[in-house]
């Protein structure tokens, strides 16, 4: 409960801070996105570079906890540069029950301070938001192997490849990272070009997401997470040589002062992410010799355009009245789904047109005859009543709760079984 609460009073402080809150605070519904896409397992190591508050951290321990896994031995890793907000990430820790965090105070990519045997410590999972578009000096740089695709220029303000070669440096072969970016790595020239061009020939970046804009504080720019492999042989047979490319820029609810990600956002990315397919308009698997006669451009609406279809005009229809069929045609699958039968509304006026009834003469009839339309009642029946059930049969759990404490396993039941009951009916 402390530890909730301590988390609220940082997204407010992230809120009140304008530009600055977002160097220490990523929006959770963000966070959790990137540990569903990750899924740390227990016993695993999970480093975030850049930590700020430890959110990410905190996230992936209870995506553990939440899978009825063992959160204890999970070994939580994080570096911060600003002193005054590793010292909020440590009391965040605490208050979330994890007194043994190792949460490091300096700057990453000058020095990074988790060593094992006198080498950069190794991680399973790799979680983190680096701050965007930073300078960064390479002189007395310490562990200069870890940047073995190249160094960006220190000066330029475009630091953010640098972070993403350490992350890749401490993955273990067999590890994942996911990391927050913004769009400018994905098609940059010169140094940037080459380092993406290593990554895509070494076949270690799996998926570019882009994320709607205006989702982080301090910041409108889009961003997008890059997910990486620890090496190429740690990708799925089916998924080697390949990029998947989803273009989440247009699904978002709008806030007040900032856009947020709705859990059917999210839910939409990470089943994409893991079926690994094309879907039209959103998502596309891209090719190692497509990407290199891109000259590796990773630019997403070069791969997938979300674009919305142009609205169909049928110029006879406007002049001289009637519905086309090929229109109607297009949305037969959601008026089966409904029950509705056309010839309830239209009536053939030649083999292209259809008319409206006779007896239809006002614009506000349609909407009162499709909603007592037999079909459609009784498919709204059929819906309602299978919620009755599925409600009839799980609420005594709830009702227990206090008792059986058993949150997580409420949670995973009614994920899928709640799903499982609706679906037969095809409306959802």
């Amino acid at each position: 409960m402390l530890g909730a609460a301590y988390e609220y009073l940082i997204r407010h402080f992230a809120d009140s801070a304008g530009k600055k809150g977002g160097e220490f605070y990523t929006p959770r519904d963000v966070a959790r996105l990137m540990a569903r896409l990750l899924k740390p397992q227990t016993g695993m190591r999970i480093y975030d570079p850049c930590v700020g508050s430890g959110g990410m951290l905190i996230l992936s321990k209870e995506y553990v906890e939440e899978r009825r896994s063992n959160a204890k031995n999970l070994r939580l890793y994080g570096q911060e540069a600003n002193g005054g907000v590793w010292a909020i990430c440590k009391m965040n820790m605490i208050l979330h029950g994890i007194a043994d965090a190792d949460i490091e105070n300096d700057d990453t990519l000058a020095n990074p301070l988790h060593i094992e045997g006198g080498e950069l410590m190794r991680f399973d999972r790799v979680i983190s938001n680096p701050p965007f578009s930073q300078n960064y000096s390479r002189k007395g740089l310490k562990f200069e192997e870890r940047f073995s695709y190249g160094f960006c220029l220190e000066n330029g303000k475009k630091g953010d490849l640098m972070f993403v070669q350490h992350m890749l440096a401490v993955l273990r072969p067999q590890g994942r990272m996911a990391t927050v970016m913004p769009h400018g790595v994905l098609f940059r020239g010169r140094v940037e070009k080459e380092i993406r061009q290593g990554f895509i020939e070494d076949d270690l970046l799996e998926a570019v997401i882009g994320l709607p804009p205006n989702l982080f504080y301090g910041t409108g720019i889009p961003a997008c997470i890059l997910v990486m492999r620890g090496s190429k042989d740690a990708k799925p047979e089916s998924r080697r040589g390949k990029v998947l490319f989803i273009n989440a820029d247009a699904e978002y609810q709008a806030g007040r002062a900032q856009n947020f990600l709705k859990p059917e956002h999210i839910e939409k990315i990470v089943s994409t992410f893991e079926a690994f397919v094309d879907v039209p308009g959103y998502a596309a698997v891209v090719t190692k010799e497509q990407l290199a006669a891109n000259d590796y451009n990773c630019n997403i609406r070069r791969y997938v355009d979300n674009s919305p279809p142009p609205e169909p005009h049928d110029v006879r229809a406007h002049l001289l009245g009637g519905i086309p069929k090929a229109e109607v045609e297009a949305k037969q699958e959601p008026f089966m789904a409904h029950g509705f039968d056309t010839k309830a509304v239209f009536v053939e006026r030649n083999q292209d047109y259809f008319d409206f009834l006779s007896m239809l003469s006002e614009r506000n009839q349609i909407k009162e005859l499709v909603e007592t339309h037999p079909g459609i009642v009784e498919q709204e029946k059929k819906l309602k009543n299978a919620f009755v059930e599925w409600w009839e049969a799980h609420e005594n759990r709830l009702l227990k709760l206090p008792g059986t404490k058993d949150v997580m396993e409420i949670r995973n039941d009614f994920l899928t079984s709640f799903t499982e009951a609706l679906r037969p009916i095809k409306i959802l």
